[in-house]
């Protein structure tokens, strides 16, 4: 008896041992791979006019950190006109949403296009202090830059997905709608390609690894790189490369992102291109609907990804949706 039971135990330590070595094999060796650039995500840039993007302002978030955001007056109305805050797509800024933020300004909205934590000009890029802080950067700026009238939050692709999240959240109540552009729910969701379009290398090794670890309360390794961007070499330098874990699990929606969908309690619509070559633009609607959410979805002709933001013809969709 004695023999089965040191048996037990040396056999239950080697199989702690082996996943103590598997999950730190992961997180050593399990980052993402490099990523060639794609041209639809970088070219459609060199076509934009950006002489007129709005100096930069800057409020001051909860942990002292200056966060950077750019400010587009309405071509018309008054201080109860009503604000729109764009929150640009993954390892984009404020300035990424320039075309569409003076689109919105001249249909008479009041526009805030914001550099989220991590990227742009809005702290160490790639790099967020812990799960969650995006949404107090948020709510930190709706209390720093106050708005008489009424206000949406409006996400492209990743800031779509983060948008989301923020909506079925606890503090969902600072916005009365929330308008998402070609939204990234999550990689295995009904709405994702294969290989993230080309856009993004997962280090998914690693990334499963830190899960692992950080639902044991380990957050020491979170730092770490878990995603790779298809960036050129002319945008890499303005642009934000690599996203470490944190800030990949904070920026999109919570990975049960049928419960943030079901947590939506606000008015709210989706605007896709069809020939999205990131996300199956067909598939949001049944998404939302399984959910319990009867969403407005707008598919736009021929425009794609990137055209959601920069080509003319998707904007008076977007315009229809933030007044809907």
């Amino acid at each position: 008896m004695t023999k089965f039971i040191t048996f037990t135990a040396f056999a239950a330590f080697a199989v702690v041992a082996l996943l103590f070595l598997a999950i730190a094999a992961a997180i050593t060796f399990g980052g993402p791979a490099p990523i060639a650039p794609l041209a639809s995500i970088n070219e459609p840039f060199a076509k934009v006019d950006f002489s007129a993007v709005p100096p930069a302002r800057s409020y001051v978030a909860r942990d002292g950190t200056s966060l950077a955001w750019l400010d587009y007056p309405a071509a018309t109305g008054g201080q109860g006109t009503r604000r729109i805050v764009l929150v640009h797509g993954s390892s984009a800024r404020g300035r990424s949403m320039h075309a569409l933020a003076q689109a919105l300004a001249a249909a008479g909205f009041r526009v805030a296009a914001l550099d989220m934590r991590g990227h742009g000009d809005s702290g160490p890029r790639g790099q967020a202090a812990y799960v969650g802080q995006l949404e107090d950067d948020v709510e930190d700026f709706m209390r720093a830059v106050p708005h008489t009238g009424p206000s949406t939050l409006l996400g492209f692709s990743s800031g779509g997905g983060f948008v989301l999240r923020f909506a079925g959240g606890a503090r969902q109540a600072l916005f009365d709608r929330y308008v998402l552009l070609s939204p990234y729910l999550r990689y295995d969701a009904p709405t994702a390609r294969p290989g993230n379009g080309g856009w993004a290398s997962v280090g998914m090794a690693r990334l499963v690894a830190l899960h692992v670890l950080n639902r044991a309360g380990l957050t020491a390794w979170n730092d770490l790189p878990v995603l790779n961007f298809g960036l050129d070499d002319a945008a890499r330098p303005q642009l934000t490369p690599s996203y470490s874990f944190t800030l990949a699990t904070s920026f999109g929606p919570h990975d049960d992102y049928l419960a943030d969908i079901r947590g939506v309690h606000s008015a709210l619509r989706i605007v896709v291109g069809s020939d999205d070559e990131l996300f199956r633009a067909e598939q949001f609607a049944a998404v939302f609907a399984a959910a319990g959410q009867s969403v407005p979805v707008t598919l736009v002709p021929g425009v794609n990804h990137m055209g959601l933001t920069l080509d003319p013809h998707a904007w008076p969709a977007i315009i229809e949706a933030c007044r809907a």
